[in-house]
């Protein structure tokens, strides 16, 4: 059968290329950027994966690091394999680590600016009547009564200081119109 037209020509050099900029990628795909700044700071390229880990006190495979105990056998007792302590010379990597595993996390889970506006404005207008909310020109989503009133629980268990001081000012303004 005869070759496709064009296929047996040699190739020519891409002036195009930067060869530089592919060389670099290729190195940085061989070998990829670990995450975690602490191992990524005390890791030796010189040395293989097992000889880092160990070396810093981690774990490469879980199953051999804690092992499911065996039971005994039909009476049998399964004799254990006395294994030497491992020496870590980096210890320091495990502390940090569990350092910053230890800190309380932050809650970074926070509302919508337009959910809050809507949240302020049904409020504000209408107070705790939810059907009257769910009628409101402005309730663009078309929430029912209890849609809403579950959106106002979210915002209350959000900021209950902002809920409270924003309640507050209500019944002042109410006040003062009286």
């Amino acid at each position: 059968m005869p070759k496709a037209k064009g296929k047996s020509r040699r190739q020519k050099y891409s002036y195009n290329l930067n060869r530089k900029r592919l060389y670099r990628s290729a190195r940085r795909r061989a070998a990829p950027r670990i995450a975690c700044s602490h191992i990524r700071h005390a890791w030796d390229p010189t040395k293989s994966v097992a000889q880092n880990l160990a070396e810093m006190g981690l774990a490469e495979d879980p199953n051999k690091a804690v092992p499911i105990p065996r039971k005994k056998l039909l009476g049998m007792e399964v004799e254990s394999n006395g294994q030497g302590k491992k020496i870590v010379r980096k210890p320091y990597v495990v502390n940090e680590m569990e350092y910053e595993a230890s800190l309380p996390e932050k809650k970074s889970n926070t509302l919508s600016r337009d959910l809050i506006d809507y949240v302020r404005y049904m409020i504000q207008n209408h107070g705790e009547n939810y059907k009257e909310m769910a009628r409101d020109e402005k309730n663009y989503y078309q929430d029912t009564p209890k849609q809403i009133k579950r959106k106002i629980n979210v915002y209350k268990n959000f900021y209950p200081e902002e809920y409270k001081d924003f309640v507050a000012s209500l019944k002042q303004e109410k006040m003062d119109v009286q």
